[in-house]
């Protein structure tokens, strides 16, 4: 079971960067994809979740409206399309995998740095 998290980098405030997220392993196709990011000092963060079949999708108020997830199944990805990025975005980003509303398996890390 492994998870990549990639697209991260330095965008200045107002900007864009989509990440996505490799996951080799297992079914891929059954499983819940959450997005999460921890910056400096802080907790780790929920920040968007997609279900097995693309269809339903929840957001953390904190991006809804600027954020979206989405999920190919056939190539065993997931993205995170990031517009009107913050500086408070600024975090080191992870996809992992769960259920509907709990991650249990997450990968290694992106880090997005957003520039005021």
């Amino acid at each position: 079971v492994q998870l990549q998290a990639y697209g991260g980098g330095l965008v200045q405030s107002g900007g864009s960067l989509r990440l996505s997220c490799a996951v080799s392993g297992w079914g891929f196709s059954t499983d819940w994809m959450f997005w999460l990011r921890q910056a400096p000092g802080n907790a780790l963060e929920w920040v968007s979740r997609i279900s097995p079949g693309g269809s339903a999708k929840v957001y953390a108020d904190s991006v809804k409206g600027r954020f979206t997830i989405s999920r190919d199944n056939t190539k065993k990805m997931v993205f995170l399309q990031m517009n009107s990025l913050k500086p408070e975005d600024t975090a080191q980003y992870y996809c992992a995998r769960g259920g509907t509303t709990t991650w249990t398996t997450k990968g290694q890390g992106t880090q997005v740095t957003v520039s005021s």
